[in-house]
């Protein structure tokens, strides 16, 4: 578990970019984060032997999360449509009124991860962003190289 970072007061947001990758899809996966405040930068990251890509960009927010050290105001940039779909679109919402079942009836998959997630989130006042993937944007680069180097190489 990473350190904790000091959390924001009121005039600026603790900016975090996050990403997933997997080396097959279930395979071996890494996750990382950048977390940014006052001037300071905080890189996190880490690596499971199964996984899958989408629960790889689900812990990298979760573990960015983690970091903070009390409620602050955030504002989460991320690549993956399915983070950022279901915050945006408040899918959860309907997952929990539906005892953890999607709109087809099937169980949410990654539950565990996103229970977690969502326990993180209601902690603070988080703003989810859509960013690009591979586009130059210079802090999601910088999370998906750390995320790539994470994964376990046997």
């Amino acid at each position: 578990m990473a350190e904790p970072i000091a959390a924001a007061d009121k005039r600026s947001p603790v900016v975090i970019y996050t990403d997933g990758a997997c080396s097959y899809n279930p395979g071996p996966g890494g996750w990382a984060a950048v977390l940014q405040y006052g001037g300071h930068v905080k890189e996190v990251s880490g690596g499971e032997r199964e996984t899958t890509n989408q629960r790889m960009e689900l812990t990298a927010v979760a573990e960015a999360l983690a970091c903070l050290k009390r409620p602050s105001e955030v504002v989460v940039h991320s690549d993956s449509a399915y983070v950022i779909n279901c915050f945006r679109q408040k899918w959860y919402v309907s997952w929990r009124k539906n005892g953890w079942k999607n709109s087809k009836g099937d169980p949410v998959q990654n539950r565990d991860l996103w229970e977690r997630l969502l326990s993180l989130v209601e902690q603070h006042q988080v703003q989810f962003e859509k960013v690009k993937g591979h586009a130059g944007v210079e802090w999601n680069e910088r999370c998906d190289e750390l995320a790539r180097q994470a994964v376990p190489k046997s």
